[in-house]
């Protein structure tokens, strides 16, 4: 039972660093680009700030994750319930992409977040 579950967190993981470079492939095709161009891609930004000259526009993704989780066994060695399970878990994830954007034309973005990859 522990060798699956840290096969599938192992898995899990890696197509996380692959969702991690995919994003970061898909708005590096915005960076020369117009504000327009990008707005047009992924909507109107959540929250905006602007200082020095570069405005920063800041688009979220949210979302809610249920892990299952695992039945109690009956009649264990010991008898009765009460062998093995665990409830299930609830896991917020949220991504926050932040973009620099100077003269009109992107310059940068930068991630943060557990759920960004």
């Amino acid at each position: 039972m522990r060798l699956a579950v840290l096969c599938v967190t192992g898995a899990l993981l890696a197509g996380c660093v692959n969702n991690f470079a995919a994003r970061q492939t898909y708005l590096n095709q915005f960076v020369g680009r117009s504000e327009t161009d990008l707005v047009l891609a992924l909507g109107v930004p959540n929250r905006t700030y602007e200082t020095a000259g570069v405005k920063y526009l800041a688009f979220e993704d949210r979302r809610v994750e249920v892990i299952p989780g695992a039945p109690m066994y009956p009649f264990g060695p010991y008898g009765g319930w009460g062998m093995g399970g665990f409830p299930p878990q609830v896991i917020n994830l949220a991504c926050e992409t932040t973009v620099a954007v100077a003269e009109g034309v992107v310059r940068g973005f930068t991630l943060r977040g557990n759920a960004c990859g």
